[in-house]
């Protein structure tokens, strides 16, 4: 498995807590009783399908909507009673940046540091400061509009860490971009990881992977997985992961009902991803002469973030 970009640290105090959080859009409920804890050192995967509640968690926790239910603190300040300094410990990066593209990088950066109250000097090193890390060093002076991708999502991170916030979100911080800035872009995600907690949304599961300590799957509003990744990274059995080819496969419904099998992934042409106990696979492998299903591959398989995803995501509610 990748090492993550950073340890957790459960003994210290929570730097995030969101309890109870829901929200809804006419009668359409778009999140139920979601609750979350960061802690100091960790990086949060936040998954889910399309319409699961990610950008409306994220906004939620930025302070750009407010919940219906449920309640807000990150280090200690309650969102919705002190919002002001509240929204000092964070940083957020929408999936699309908040540029002027009329402005110079240098003047853009500094009209965000005086929002953000620093004074001149702490203004002045605060810009040295995030240029060096998001490496803008050589683009100071070019308007925003003239930058590539890549390098107007710098400035977008930039903005997000110019007042060295102890959490900083980020929506989908590598879509579009190319395989060379998306590289550069982890590897800065890695970096700031060492400086402070990071909650990351995507729909790269490789790249939550490689970058995070802990994943929490969202499904119709409602977290359906939350933990470390190590808890699910190489697990052995029960619920162990194996990939299965059969020549003259069964109706899906078949391997399912299955004692011991807990999930069935179907992949096409006769391959199927399971998850089972050992005693259910030494079963399968006796159904299936019996069956005449033609096994050709039954294999332990490691398990993914991938596998988790689809069976968290695929069961019934």
């Amino acid at each position: 498995m990748p090492q993550s970009a950073a340890v957790s640290k459960p003994e210290t105090a929570p730097l995030l807590v969101a309890h109870g959080l829901s929200r809804r859009y006419g009668q359409h409920q778009a999140l139920w009783a979601l609750d979350l804890e960061l802690h100091p050192g960790q990086v949060l995967g936040l998954l889910g399908p399309n319409g699961a509640g990610k950008s409306t968690t994220l906004e939620l926790l930025s302070g750009n909507l407010q919940p219906h239910t449920g309640s807000i603190q990150i280090n200690g300040f309650d969102l919705a009673h002190d919002p002001l300094a509240a929204r000092r410990q964070l940083g957020y990066l929408p999936d699309s940046p908040p540029l002027y593209p009329e402005l110079r990088v240098d003047e853009y950066l500094g009209m965000v540091a005086t929002l953000q109250g620093l004074g001149r000097q702490a203004r002045r090193e605060a810009l040295t400061r995030v240029k060096r890390q998001c490496h803008l060093e050589d683009v100071g002076r070019q308007l925003i509009s003239h930058l590539s991708r890549g390098y107007q999502q710098r400035v977008g991170l930039a903005q997000a860490l110019i007042h060295q916030p102890r959490l900083l979100i980020l929506d989908e911080p590598t879509v579009g971009l190319d395989p060379i800035q998306v590289r550069e872009i982890r590897a800065l995600i890695r970096s700031l990881a060492e400086q402070c907690s990071i909650i990351l949304s995507t729909h790269i599961l490789p790249e939550v992977q490689a970058l995070c300590s802990h994943v929490t799957v969202l499904k119709r509003g409602q977290v359906v997985y939350n933990g470390a990744i190590s808890e699910f990274s190489g697990q052995e059995s029960p619920g162990r992961a194996w990939q299965l080819v059969l020549r003259r496969p069964p109706e899906r419904g078949a391997l399912e009902a299955l004692p011991g099998i807990s999930h069935v992934g179907e992949q096409g042409n006769g391959h199927f991803i399971l998850q089972g106990e050992e005693a259910a696979i030494q079963d399968l492998v006796r159904v299936s002469a019996e069956q005449d299903w033609g096994l050709v591959e039954l294999s332990p398989r490691g398990a993914t973030l991938e596998d988790l995803f689809m069976q968290v995501t695929e069961a019934q509610t």
